[in-house]
């Protein structure tokens, strides 16, 4: 099979199991496209990694599993309710971050200020991680606060918290590799 089919050449694609193409402007496709980015980004903190982690490793690649089930979620088509469940969206999904946050700060010194991106590259990278994640939230919040797609209504919430953990996590996994390379922060002075 060929990776180029020429079918979205006129700015419309298809989602799975969807019959009707969409614009590629759809607000959906925007928040599809934003946690694509960040399963991108994450990936590449991953890859930065002088010397790799395990825990942090693993960690990672399940972040990555996390959103491609939720973007899978919010990519049907199908009527709301139809029982398809993303990996992301559990109520468990939260609570492993929240852990994995608490694992990282234990040895972190406390935020006086706000700190400016940067440090390790994997620290570089997993703020950056961070900044389109809430882009992404951004995203997901529109699209609830909006009429369209009531398809993906129920898993919008899921897709909220998950994000806003999500971010959470990825700042304090920026402040832990600097941590874990001896690279001090830089706070900010106004």
């Amino acid at each position: 099979m060929k990776i180029y089919t020429k079918t979205g050449d006129s700015g419309t694609t298809s989602l799975p199991g969807g019959a009707n193409r969409a614009s590629k402007a759809d607000m959906r496709l925007e928040v599809l496209g934003a946690i694509d980015e960040v399963i991108s980004i994450v990936g590449a903190t991953g890859s930065s990694l002088s010397e790799p982690d395990q825990t942090v490793l693993s960690e990672i690649w399940q972040i990555q599993s996390d959103l491609m089930g939720l973007a899978a979620g919010l990519a049907r088509t199908g009527p709301a309710g139809a029982g398809r469940e993303s990996p992301g969206s559990t109520e468990k999904t939260p609570l492993w971050l929240e852990a994995s946050i608490d694992r990282m700060e234990k040895g972190l010194p406390a935020v006086k200020s706000f700190i400016l991106p940067g440090g390790h590259p994997a620290a570089a990278w997993a703020h950056v991680a961070r900044a389109v994640c809430r882009r992404a939230e951004r995203r997901v919040a529109a699209l609830a606060e909006s009429a369209a797609h009531p398809e993906v209504r129920d898993t919008l919430p899921a897709a909220m918290t998950y994000l806003n953990r999500l971010s959470d996590y990825l700042f304090v996994l920026a402040r832990y590799l600097n941590h874990l390379h001896g690279v001090a922060e830089r706070p900010w002075r106004p």
